[in-house]
């Protein structure tokens, strides 16, 4: 077994290709629309399906925005420098909810930002992705 894909319910479908793309350095790898159910499918990522986990975008035609819920929690992505990370996501537009630093308790550099929809993206310094954050 291997992890495919984790599913976000986005309110504008475009926006958020966006976001993932511009913002994130993902690349739209397919999509795809049911006119009988009425959804849009997006699927991003860093690398092909085949090669590694992806993020699917589902738009749902006509719902602008979802209550996430108290239960979700993040997506995670490791890059190579977090403060330089958030300050490229930041003058892109993008909102920086927590500021690079260590995680509490450890030493291991991480942020948050968030995405159109509000869904939470962590970032871990590469360094240390594989390590825990109490590291």
């Amino acid at each position: 077994m291997r992890l495919l894909h984790t599913m976000v319910r986005v309110g504008n479908l475009e926006r958020a290709i966006k976001f993932y793309t511009e913002v994130l350095g993902m690349r739209l790898l397919r999509q795809s629309e049911n006119t009988e159910y009425k959804y849009t499918l997006a699927f991003v990522g860093y690398t092909e399906e085949s090669e590694g986990a992806v993020i699917e975008l589902t738009y749902n035609w006509g719902v602008e925005s979802y209550d996430l819920g108290n239960a979700y929690g993040h997506i995670a992505l490791g890059v190579d420098d977090v403060a330089a990370t958030c300050e490229r996501i930041r003058s892109q537009g993008g909102k920086v909810t927590r500021e690079a630093g260590p995680v509490k308790g450890g030493t291991t550099m991480i942020a948050f930002v968030e995405d159109p929809d509000g869904y939470k993206i962590e970032l871990i310094e590469n360094k240390h992705a594989g390590h825990g954050l109490g590291h």
